[in-house]
């Protein structure tokens, strides 16, 4: 199934699962929102277009993080008026996964985000037993926690500032991190096996040859960036 909503003075096709940068919206990370600006449904048979809107349709999505666009220079001169005005701005952006379609008037599933937040501690608890029986075997240990960890080599020296790539926020900065990705050379050198794995690991689905990071990250390495 899949829909085309309306947010921002901006029409967008969407399907379950996929990540939208779009203008901001209220909402932390985590959170889920709704869009109710449908203005077609489509899927199994002939879609359903709406008059503008489909009625009872609404696109329920997750929000992953608040974030910045590039910056854009605007230049403005009169001419014979001595007249030149130059201003920058960037705009606030909104990074949102799609969850849910929803259609006759249904509202968002809680019940799944409910059932992950309780199952979680239930599984540690389990786990935890486990653990201190099986003290010979680090290797489990390892497999939950150091696989992020394990990706690159964090090299020497202070961390950049990747928050200047743009769609890089704190939180996915500390994601970055933590798979011991620190340095714009680091991202700059990039090969296409290590482009997959970053993928592979944060479900980026292709999102850093869209957003061009080796070229961001090296322009900011040699101090031509933001």
């Amino acid at each position: 199934m899949y829909a085309v909503i309306r947010t921002g003075g901006k029409q967008y096709r969407v399907a379950a699962q996929d990540i939208l940068e779009i203008e901001k919206i209220p909402g932390n990370a985590g959170e889920t929102v709704q869009f109710s600006d449908v203005l077609l449904v489509g899927g199994d048979g002939e879609p359903n277009i709406g008059a503008p809107l489909v009625e009872g349709a609404s696109v329920a999505a997750e929000v992953i993080e608040q974030g910045r666009g590039d910056k854009i220079i605007v230049f403005k001169k009169k001419r014979r008026k001595n007249y030149r005005r130059k201003s920058g701005h960037r705009q606030d952006l909104t990074i949102v996964r799609i969850t849910e379609i929803l259609t006759g008037g249904k509202k968002p599933s809680k019940a799944k985000a409910a059932k992950t937040k309780d199952e979680k501690p239930e599984k540690k608890a389990a786990e935890a037993p486990e653990r201190k029986a099986a003290a010979k075997k680090p290797a489990a240990k390892t497999e939950d926690k150091s696989e992020a960890k394990a990706l690159f080599k964090t090299p020497k020296g202070e961390p950049d500032d990747l928050n200047k790539i743009s769609g890089v926020g704190p939180v996915l900065e500390k994601k970055l991190n933590a798979l011991g990705i620190t340095k714009f050379k680091q991202i700059a050198g990039f090969s296409k096996d290590d482009i997959a794995k970053v993928d592979e690991v944060l479900n980026f689905k292709g999102r850093i040859e869209r957003e061009d990071w080796l070229g961001q990250a090296a322009k900011l390495a040699k101090g031509e960036g933001k």
